[in-house]
């Protein structure tokens, strides 16, 4: 595998911010300086113009965002899939045929490219939901992990921080009583067939230099991942105090497969097995009982809501409001990437519920940034991130105010307008550990994103 770094943010320094996103308001002339230890140093207030030496960051600032939900090689269905009818089982078959082709070094040039276009998008830190370990027909690389280190090398070369969610992935469905299907021949790529493989070979994953990456571990859903082999991913996992993720009854169809194998929903047989808690993220949730929702939120288990793939793939929409209530802290994912717009996810998360409900209101621009922000950063285990306060890592973007979709609304409404109206277009700046990745809409290390995603996207069909 090649890496390739095509430039240096520069160094670390002072910013100005026009506006800045401070506690749930919007704060004029910010100054954020930050230290050689990527993390914000001092935050001022009533700073009229830009010190001499302090970048100016024109527009609203805010935390940068946590996509806390991420295939990268999905990115290369986007368009692929849109054409004709179906469902998400359909969807899945052009999915094989993506992975299929995938190797490190591909993997490497698309996952660079598409955390490249996450940067332009003002994320800081992405949650990658991995599970493409091996080479074609299930046999180990030289290196195991690979395709792993392929992402945490793209995610370094792009400018981001990541989360590497090693992913379970055992079965190509229940079986009889529970005890898992084998892998199908599209699968075999997936699985290191047992829990005990897969946790020993995720041991062995290695994050790199510079603490841009951290690992995690993933159930990929309770019909690849029999109910046995449930507790050692858990274990590793709890050994490491380290984030857990799991896709949860994101169709009907793996609820009603549960019930017939087990006697319960998905959520239900988590609980069982000990996989709900506060280090946990149940990504979709889209269709639960009142009880799944009670037990999420007994259990203080987060809830990543993805609701652009949720509504391409016509999952449905998930009972959001009630598992918040109920304890469950939400954050967002771009999942399939049919877009990449932390602000369209949050937005939709809105929007949807209003459809659903017929009524407005249900969460504030500002409860919406922090799903967006602090919220996904503490699922994927960087809680020290995700806020503008000293002390935290200097990883924030800037919304522009005066664009199209953006201008017109009075300042101390910029928090509405950057959600509410703006989109990924909008980011002008992205800041990581102090560094300017993203100055005035252009990456300071990938300089043509859109050529490397033709690039990387062509070379996979």
């Amino acid at each position: 595998m090649t890496t390739v770094s095509t430039g240096d943010p520069g160094p670390r320094g002072a910013y100005w911010c026009q506006y800045a996103w401070l506690n749930g308001t919007v704060e004029p002339g910010v100054l954020l300086e930050t230290g050689d230890d990527a993390r914000i140093t001092a935050v001022r207030t009533g700073v009229g113009a830009p010190p001499q030496g302090a970048e100016p960051l024109r527009g609203l600032t805010l935390p940068g965002f946590a996509n806390a939900h991420s295939h990268a090689f999905h990115r290369a269905l986007r368009g692929a899939v849109q054409v004709g009818s179906g469902t998400f089982w359909t969807w899945r078959e052009i999915m094989y045929q993506v992975a299929g082709r995938l190797t490190p070094d591909s993997a490497y040039a698309l996952g660079r490219a598409v955390y490249a276009e996450m940067a332009l998008a003002g994320i800081t830190c992405v949650g990658e939901f991995h599970y493409l370990h091996h080479a074609p027909g299930g046999g180990p690389y030289d290196d195991p992990n690979a395709m792993g280190h392929a992402l945490i090398a793209a995610a370094a070369d792009a400018g981001i921080r990541i989360t590497l969610l090693d992913t379970a992935y055992l079965a190509s469905g229940f079986g009889r009583r529970g005890r898992g299907e084998p892998p199908g021949r599209q699968q075999l790529r997936f699985s290191d067939g047992s829990a005990a493989a897969w946790a020993e070979r995720a041991s062995a994953l290695r994050t790199g230099e510079g603490g841009h990456a951290r690992t995690g571990a993933a159930i990929h859903s309770v019909r690849a991942v029999p109910a046995r082999e449930l507790a050692p991913v858990v274990e590793w996992a709890q050994a490491r105090s380290a984030p857990l993720h799991v896709h949860l009854s994101e169709q009907t169809a793996e609820n009603d497969a549960c019930h017939e194998a087990h006697g319960c929903t998905p959520t239900r047989l988590l609980a069982d097995h000990g996989v709900l808690g506060r280090r946990t993220t149940a990504v979709h949730a889209t269709h639960l009982t009142d009880e799944d929702v009670e037990l999420l939120g007994r259990a203080s288990t987060g809830v990543c809501m993805c609701p652009t793939t949720e509504r391409d793939l016509a999952d449905g929409i998930g009972p959001a409001p009630r598992l918040e209530r109920a304890g469950a802290a939400l954050s967002l994912g771009s999942d399939s990437h049919a877009v990449v717009d932390l602000l369209e996810e949050a937005r939709a998360l809105e929007l949807d519920e209003r459809l659903r409900t017929r009524a407005r209101g249900h969460w504030t621009a500002a409860q919406l940034l922090r799903a967006a922000t602090e919220n996904g950063h503490a699922a994927l285990g960087w809680p020290e991130a995700g806020r503008l306060e000293t002390g935290m890592l200097a990883d924030f973007t800037t919304v522009a105010l005066d664009s199209v979709r953006t201008v017109g609304p009075p300042p101390r409404m910029a928090a509405e307008a950057a959600v509410f109206a703006a989109t990924s277009a909008d980011v002008r700046h992205t800041v990581v550990g102090g560094r300017h990745l993203v100055r005035d809409g252009h990456h300071t290390l990938v300089p043509d994103v859109a050529g490397s995603l033709a690039e990387a996207v062509g070379a996979l069909y």
